[in-house]
């Protein structure tokens, strides 16, 4: 197999969505989606995230330094494009249905339909031209019950879960099935 060059791209590197929860100043909850999250090592386990642009969430992380990272599934996809494509400054953004649970550890609003939420904490941020990285501490991790079950084996988790992929500017099921291009999903909202 040949390779040529091309300009920088990310496409064909399928990354798996998070909607980032934060509370404002008024106590509402308010959730971005985003999918620049890996993870770190720095004496245990961590996340580094990044935020590119002018957003709500980040004004929020950095005023509170915490936020939770949901995990975006197959049935969330909907309501997380519309949070994606929908300014959080946006006063009507929030008024949908939306179960919304505290986190257990941290002051964060976690989605309750989300299998696996990350409750973080902001160790240090490192800003660039155009966006954050930020560093964070894993303070909790809430994950629904299935996914601790011993009778079923991890590819079985993952497909009942059915977490949501990103690339080429397209939404992916876990087994590889397009969902349609960003801003599609969320018109159902």
């Amino acid at each position: 197999m040949s390779k040529i060059s091309i300009k920088p791209t990310n496409d064909f590197c399928p990354q798996t969505l998070f909607l980032y929860g934060t509370y404002d100043d008024e106590g509402r909850a308010d959730f971005g989606l985003f999918c620049w999250l890996s993870y770190i090592w720095d004496g245990e386990l961590g996340v580094m995230a990044c935020i590119g642009g002018e957003k709500l969430t980040k004004e929020n992380i950095h005023k509170r330094k915490v936020f939770s990272a949901c995990l975006v599934t197959e049935s969330l996809l909907p309501l997380a494009d519309y949070f994606g494509n929908t300014d959080g400054h946006n006063p009507e953004k929030m008024n949908v249905d939306l179960a919304i649970e505290k986190g257990q550890v941290l002051p964060v609003p976690v989605l309750a339909d989300s299998p696996v939420a990350f409750e973080l904490e902001v160790k240090q941020f490192i800003p660039l031209e155009d966006g954050e990285v930020m560093l964070c501490r894993i303070r909790n991790v809430l994950q629904d019950d299935l996914l601790v079950r011993k009778d079923m084996g991890s590819p079985e988790k993952l497909n009942a879960i059915a977490p949501v992929r990103t690339t080429c500017n397209r939404y992916f099921s876990w087994q590889g099935a397009d969902l349609g291009a960003w801003g599609e999903p969320g018109l159902k909202k």
